[in-house]
């Protein structure tokens, strides 16, 4: 039996980055706004498209939300088949499945985790309508390569940018260069509203895609037609659903978007503040760390693991550290191991490197009030673990 100490050290911790208590008041108060679409939510739909540049934004409840909406949008079918990693959140392959799609799964690579790029063409089949390139940890899939494949077989691309805010590549932001992007706002992510996500539609996939993303926003209505004058009335017209957030939640958020360049940077000296204190291990043999990325890219900082060397060291390590108080965790149990993933999907060739990582992958704690001395804790407690 082991024995746990309290937390110190948590894996992840919500937090207050500036105005959002005032913002909160202001929507309640002030405004008297609680229902979704207020000008909190107008305010972060400007700040997404300011900042991230080439998109149109719509906030969302979820990025679960986000997926589901951009599946209505390309209009997925019974039938169709949707290419995306098997190391992926559940709601990635929901969002598809539950219009009928069948999920395919990917192998990933071994250095960023992300898709593998070189294995898509060969998983495309005469059904497949999309791929979903999830940009793990917010470092970017080969976006070049996966942009030409589709081209090829005139596919739509959704970069599941869940965890990639402020994350670029060659120059651009992810979750703006496919031609629909889905971002997430959990509490666990670097921006947070508790629950919140948005879909961004690249302002290069046509007017006809922005309408549509419109009208299923608005669950279905052209009601956002109507209040900009262009119809006299509103009414049902195609298929929707209920994507908004709260004017709550809209408000929380403009406030952390006020802040997140700095928020992002402050993650980014945490990471490598993590990897040069972790080095020494790799060094010796004992831990691989998340490889550099290439000058063309950056990463937001959202996430730091390591990879052990066994299943089993992992389970140690995690009681150990768990004994010190601090909390690591593993990640996703892969999609096409799971129940629902093999009933609903199918692999499109081995899964080799997937089934490896997802056995390895330690994510050790990265929030934004962490400071310097908890990440030598966590790093000391790790060598110890290591050297005794």
């Amino acid at each position: 039996m082991i024995t746990k100490t309290d937390t110190t050290i948590p894996f992840n911790k919500p937090f207050i980055a500036g105005n959002e208590l005032a913002y909160i008041h202001d929507a309640v108060i002030t405004k008297g706004r609680l229902s979704g679409g207020g000008s909190f939510t107008e305010r972060c739909h400007s700040w997404l498209s300011q900042n991230l540049g080439n998109c149109l934004a719509f906030l969302t409840n979820s990025c679960t939300s986000a997926l589901e909406m951009s599946a209505i949008m390309i209009d997925i079918k019974p039938g169709d088949e949707v290419i995306m990693p098997s190391f992926t959140f559940v709601s990635t392959a929901n969002a598809f499945a539950l219009r009928g799609a069948k999920p395919v799964f990917v192998d990933i690579r071994s250095d960023t985790l992300n898709i593998d790029e070189t294995l898509i063409a060969s998983a495309i089949t005469s059904r497949t309508r999309a791929i979903v390139p999830v940009h793990y940890a917010g470092v970017a899939c080969e976006m070049d390569s996966i942009l030409e494949t589709a081209g090829q077989s005139g596919l739509i691309v959704i970069e599941d940018a869940a965890q990639a805010l402020l994350s670029t590549y060659r120059g651009k932001f992810l979750g703006t260069i496919g031609h629909v992007g889905c971002l997430s706002f959990h509490e666990t992510k670097n921006i947070i509203s508790g629950e919140g996500g948005a879909v961004l539609i690249n302002n290069d996939s046509g007017r006809d895609l922005m309408e549509k993303a419109g009208v299923i926003w608005e669950k279905g209505t052209n009601r956002r037609a109507f209040f900009e004058g262009s119809t006299d009335k509103y009414t049902w017209i195609r298929l929707g659903s209920s994507f908004l957030p709260s004017e709550i939640g809209a408000a929380f958020l403009m406030a952390q978007l006020e802040c997140a360049h700095t928020i992002v940077e402050n993650r980014r000296t945490l990471a490598d503040l993590y990897y040069r204190s972790l080095e020494p291990l790799q060094k010796a043999g004992f831990v691989r760390l998340p490889e550099n990325l290439s000058d063309d890219s950056s990463s937001n900082g959202h996430m730091f693991y390591i990879l052990t060397c066994s299943s089993t060291e992992r389970s140690r390590l995690i009681e150990f550290l768990a004994r010190r108080g601090i909390s690591a965790l593993s990640h996703y149990i892969p999609l096409h191991s799971s129940p629902a993933g093999q009933k609903y999907g199918r692999m499109a060739g081995p899964m080799t490197i997937t089934n490896d990582i997802s056995e390895r992958i330690l994510r050790l704690p990265l929030y934004h009030e962490m400071g310097p001395k908890d990440v030598g804790a966590v790093s000391g407690a790790i060598h110890e673990f290591y050297l005794g």
